[in-house]
């Protein structure tokens, strides 16, 4: 089997979905000719030609805007947002119509749509390139939000992304792009090319949406994470010598509650991660969550480790990441309680 780096897995998806769909259309900001800033669609627009990828103008709005307008009219648009931390412009189309078209036409129309957008930090981006948005999408009834960590799940979401009848924010890890990155950033970074999770079948293949994956069975304490902290938490549970079980969530909305719910009564306690700011951040559902419906089973307090609350730092980036050093205190801490 084929390994692919994350961007060609996403590449790949696109390609795939081009293929066997007319009506799916991928635009962005420097998308067609060039390739995307991080070349996710390099050689799509040589491909299909440039009515079916092509650049937009530097105007998010305006791409979310057109994209809804197609979606509505039976396209099926992918489109980029160059950085998660630029869709600030777009949010009123994204949450107020894209969001909104089957609710208030009581179902009359849909919106096929699929916004990706490269995602968190880890590679000095500063306070403008490295933020992690994802509770601000899944507050919005009517979006799906998707937070894939590897090649397989990358190229296997985004079909199922592009597949589905509804808007779907597609969040990607950019530190992830080329290789998995669990914290150490003072260590060389194994690539996609010598990792099994860089093992992408060929054509068409789906992951559901809604479906977490538990990357490591443990007994000891469930640990949720997504994106990047999947490898982060992998390795403070290592160095840690920690049984953890290790649950990838991969779509945030719709959420797997039943894998959750039947790991953390079996450890009965829980440990949730994320890179994004921890006030109001998705980990504060997740907990709100277990605390819900694994109260009995709890035998400690659930516990958040997630960036601090502050904008992302360029020169104290390793400061504020939650790496593998937290995440293990954390866990022999819930381990003492």
């Amino acid at each position: 089997m084929p390994r692919m780096t994350m961007i060609e897995a996403i590449r790949d998806a696109l390609d795939v979905m081009m293929g066997r769909d007319d009506r799916v259309v991928v635009y962005g900001e420097d998308v067609g000719y060039f390739g995307g800033v991080f070349r996710c669609t390099q050689g799509l627009q040589q491909k299909y030609g440039r009515t079916r990828c092509f650049d937009a103008p530097i105007s998010e709005s305006g791409i979310v805007g057109t994209a809804i307008g197609m979606a509505a009219y039976g396209l099926r648009p992918c489109v980029e947002i160059q950085f998660a931390d630029y869709m600030y412009p777009a949010y009123d189309q994204i949450t107020q119509e894209a969001a909104r078209i089957r609710y208030r036409s009581n179902g009359d129309f849909t919106c096929p749509l699929v916004i990706r957008m490269p995602t968190g930090g880890g590679i000095f981006g500063g306070q403008t390139h490295s933020q992690s948005v994802e509770a601000l999408f899944t507050h919005v009834c009517g979006l799906k939000v998707v937070v894939p960590c590897s090649p397989h799940d990358a190229k296997g979401l985004l079909i199922s992304a592009l597949e589905d009848p509804d808007p779907v924010i597609f969040l990607e890890p950019k530190r992830l792009y080329n290789g998995p990155f669990d914290g150490h950033h003072d260590r060389p970074v194994t690539p996609w090319s010598k990792h099994e999770a860089g093992e992408v079948p060929a054509g068409h293949y789906s992951v559901p949406l809604g479906k977490a994956n538990i990357v490591r069975p443990g007994s000891a304490v469930t640990v949720l994470a997504y994106g990047t902290m999947v490898y982060v938490a992998q390795a403070a549970a290592a160095d840690a010598g920690i049984d953890a079980e290790i649950i990838d969530l991969r779509t945030l909305v719709p959420l797997d509650l039943d894998t959750i719910t039947a790991s953390v009564r079996k450890t009965g306690r829980c440990l949730v991660v994320h890179e994004a700011t921890l006030t109001s951040g998705y980990g504060a559902e997740l907990t709100a969550l277990v605390q819900e419906t694994c109260f009995h089973h709890l035998e400690a307090p659930v516990t958040r480790i997630a960036g601090w609350d502050t904008p992302y730092p360029h020169a104290q980036e390793w400061d504020y990441f939650p790496g593998p050093a937290r995440v293990g205190r954390a866990l022999q801490e819930i381990l003492e309680s």
